[in-house]
């Protein structure tokens, strides 16, 4: 079954791309849920202009999640962390513990979107990559403090 994708779909393919399904997802899924239409000669015109509006609408979100990423460039989180002999952090800071620090500035970010390839187990400043959305990253910058006491 050919169906035209109204939204962009992971292991699928883009909005607005002509994609072949089985019968069966396309029927039962992606036609009533709006995610895609028949690909018919009749709907020629229709997917015209179904690219002009989602043309217009990513690029309406990739402005929305750029001027996102900015304003997280501007950032920085500053967390205080109970060290050992030599600076060493007793455990460590993970993504959760920077989307937490974020909260409480006022920034509600989910903390999958924050991307560390391993926790942060040093003092320091540490430049943490937030994905924003398709192809779009920002760096936060995360301090980790020894904590008075």
């Amino acid at each position: 079954m050919r169906v035209i994708l109204r939204e962009d779909r992971e292991n699928l393919g883009k909005a607005g791309e002509v994609v072949s399904v089985r019968a069966g997802y396309g029927r039962n899924y992606l036609l009533p849920a709006g995610l895609a239409v028949p690909a018919t000669e009749k709907d020629e015109a229709r997917l015209q202009h179904e690219k002009r509006v989602i043309a217009s609408r990513v690029a309406k979100l990739a402005k929305e999640m750029q001027s996102e990423a900015d304003r997280l460039s501007q950032v920085s989180v500053t967390l205080s962390r109970a060290v050992g002999e030599e600076d060493k952090l007793y455990g460590s800071v993970t993504n959760r513990d920077v989307a937490e620090a974020l909260a409480e500035q006022g920034i509600k970010l989910d903390a999958r979107k924050i991307q560390l390839d391993e926790p942060i187990k040093t003092l320091g400043m540490t430049e943490v990559q937030v994905k924003v959305g398709h192809d779009v990253t920002a760096k936060l910058k995360v301090w980790v403090v020894k904590k008075e006491g």
